[in-house]
C-alpha cells in the first residue's frame, strides 16, 4: 500500500510541476515542467537514501567501528524478522536518527555521533527499534522521496522568484506563453506551502505508529518514552544542513522550535508520544 501510495505521491507531484510549469512558461514551460518532474521522480526513487544520506555527511560504519550499535541492530532486526540494514553515523552533536532506502532489503538506518553519547543501551535499543519499524511498516520509501521531491519543490520556487525578479513574470499578452505576474506570485508563495502541507500529511500519524511498533519490537516502551524525553531535552543542540524538506525523516524534529517550524511540524508533540508509550506499559 506503502509503494502505491508512493507512486501516487509521484504522479501529483508530476501534475504540479506540470502546472506551476504552464503558470511560469506557457505550454514551452510546461514541457521542461514535466522533463523535469520525471528526472525528479526517477532520482527519487532510485538515489534519494542516498542523497540524504549525503546531505548530512552521513559514514557508513562497521560492525569494527561500532560493536555496540551493530549489536543492538542485529538484536532487533532478528526479533523483527528484518534483514540487517546498512548503518550510518552523522558526525554531529545534535541527537537524532533516521532510517530510510527504497524497501527493507535496501535499507539504512543513521544515527548521531550525539545519541549515542546521551542515551544508554536500553533507550538506544527504543530509538533503533522505532526507525526500523519504520522499515517494517515500509514508510521509508515515500518518507524518503518526499524529502527529495519537497527539495525539488523549493528549487522550483527559487526558479519562480528568479523569473519574477528578472522580467519572467511581466507578461506580453499578446504573445503566447507570457508568464502571469500573479500566477507567478502565486507559485512562489504556494509551492514551498504544498511541500511541507505534502510532509505534514505523510508524517505526523507514523510517528505514533512507529513508536508502538519500536516498542513492541523491542519489548519495553519506556525505554522509548525515556529516550524521547532525553531528546527533547537536548533539542538545543543544532544538526547542521537541516531543513524542512528532511526534517520529517528524524525521529524528533531538529529545526528549531520557532513559530514557523511548530506551524509546518512534521512529528506530533513529543509529550503526546511519551505519554502513549506509558499507556502500553499500563495495558
Amino acid at each position: 500500500m506503502n509503494t502505491l501510495k508512493t507512486f501516487a505521491f509521484l504522479a501529483a507531484l508530476t501534475l504540479l510541476f506540470v502546472w506551476i510549469g504552464g503558470l511560469l512558461g506557457g505550454q514551452n514551460g510546461m514541457t521542461v515542467a514535466f522533463l523535469f518532474a520525471c528526472a525528479v521522480n526517477f532520482g527519487s526513487y532510485w538515489f534519494s537514501d542516498k542523497i540524504v544520506l549525503a546531505m548530512y555527511r552521513a559514514q557508513p560504519v562497521s560492525s569494527a567501528d561500532a560493536p555496540e550499535l551493530y549489536s543492538i541492530v542485529s538484536r532487533l532486526t532478528q526479533k523483527a524478522g528484518l534483514p540487517t540494514p546498512k548503518i550510518y553515523l552523522i558526525p554531529s552533536e545534535a541527537p537524532n536518527a533516521f532510517a530510510t532506502g527504497r524497501n527493507p532489503e535496501n535499507a539504512a538506518v543513521a544515527v548521531t555521533r550525539g545519541i549515542l553519547e546521551i542515551l544508554d543501551e536500553n533507550e538506544l535499543a527504543g530509538v533503533l527499534a522505532h526507525e526500523l519499524a519504520h522499515v517494517k511498516h515500509r514508510d521509508i520509501l515515500i518518507a524518503t522521496v518526499a524529502a527529495t521531491v519537497a527539495g525539488a519543490i523549493s528549487m522550483l520556487a527559487d526558479m519562480a522568484r528568479w523569473a519574477l525578479l528578472f522580467g519572467g513574470g511581466r507578461s506580453n499578452r499578446g504573445k503566447e506563453g507570457g508568464a502571469n505576474p500573479l500566477a507567478t506570485l502565486l507559485a512562489l508563495f504556494l509551492v514551498p506551502i504544498a511541500a511541507f502541507l505534502i510532509q505534514l500529511a505523510i508524517s505526523r500519524s507514523r510517528e505514533f505508529a512507529a513508536d508502538e511498533g519500536g516498542a513492541q519490537i523491542e519489548g519495553n516502551p519506556e525505554d522509548l518514552a525515556s529516550a524521547l524525553e532525553k531528546l527533547e531535552r537536548y533539542k538545543t543542540r543544532k544538526l547542521p544542513n537541516a531543513t524542512p524538506a528532511t526534517a520529517h525523516l528524524f525521529i524528533v524534529n531538529p529545526l528549531p522550535g520557532d513559530f514557523f517550524a511548530k506551524l509546518f511540524s512534521t512529528h506530533p508533540p513529543t509529550r503526546e508520544r511519551i505519554e502513549r508509550l506509558l499507556a502500553m506499559r499500563r495495558k
